[in-house]
């Protein structure tokens, strides 16, 4: 049987990633910010959601309220069909690669899937490693994560430094050591063909083995 790794090329992942933290930017957290001043996002077993309005998305499905569609076709006509002010939260953060009304969306349906995997199994991680804190799925960078005593702690699905998932541990001062192995601080990139539960696992391990090289 095909392991997850063998069922998503690695191209159709990025093409994924990007459309989906594009929409995570301009249809979720604009508008959220513009109602009700705030960015931040939660992330849930099958995608991610507003905190303070209803807009989702679940697997490949953008939900608002009580319709839903898929996310096919024009950005513009997603936008159209929602009815919700869409746009990023301009004056927030440097807004880089917004979604254009023209962009068509494609988004691969096992690319998804691993998206929401790894973030999910991040926010399991972080609340396992570090109880107290509470995880938010910050759109600028489309990562989930928390920050202790001056040191970032997070899993992104991806990004320009490495184009797959990946948990991170990043002190505001550098560190020097093994460990230590990017120029935020340190990483490690997950495995796709792991489930959730061993994903969360995996990076409960990585973010405690971060706490005690601090």
């Amino acid at each position: 049987m095909a392991s997850r790794s063998d069922v998503v090329r690695e191209d159709r992942y990025v093409t994924t990633r990007r459309q989906l933290r594009g929409i995570a930017e301009s249809f979720i957290a604009g508008p959220q910010y513009r109602s009700a001043e705030t960015i931040r996002l939660a992330v849930r077993p099958d995608g991610f959601t507003g905190v303070s309005i209803p807009v989702a998305v679940h697997g490949t499905e953008l939900v608002w309220g009580d319709a839903g569609a898929q996310l096919t076709g024009t950005v513009g006509a997603l936008a159209a069909a929602t009815g919700l002010d869409v746009g990023p939260p301009e004056g927030v953060y440097e807004i880089v690669e917004p979604l254009t009304a023209d962009t068509v969306l494609d988004v691969d349906a096992d690319a998804a899937e691993l998206v929401h995997r790894s973030l999910y199994a991040g926010g399991f991680a972080l609340k396992s490693a570090l109880p107290e804190q509470h995880p938010v799925l910050w759109p600028e960078h489309f990562d989930v994560a928390v920050t202790e005593d001056e040191v970032n702690y997070g899993v992104s699905p991806g990004d320009d430094f490495h184009p797959l998932p990946y948990a991170y541990v990043g002190p505001w001062t550098s560190r020097i050591g093994d460990f230590w192995n990017a120029p935020f601080g340190a990483f490690q990139s997950l495995d796709p063909s792991h489930d959730v539960d061993q994903l969360a696992a995996d990076v409960t391990n990585f973010f405690e083995r971060g706490r005690s090289e601090l």
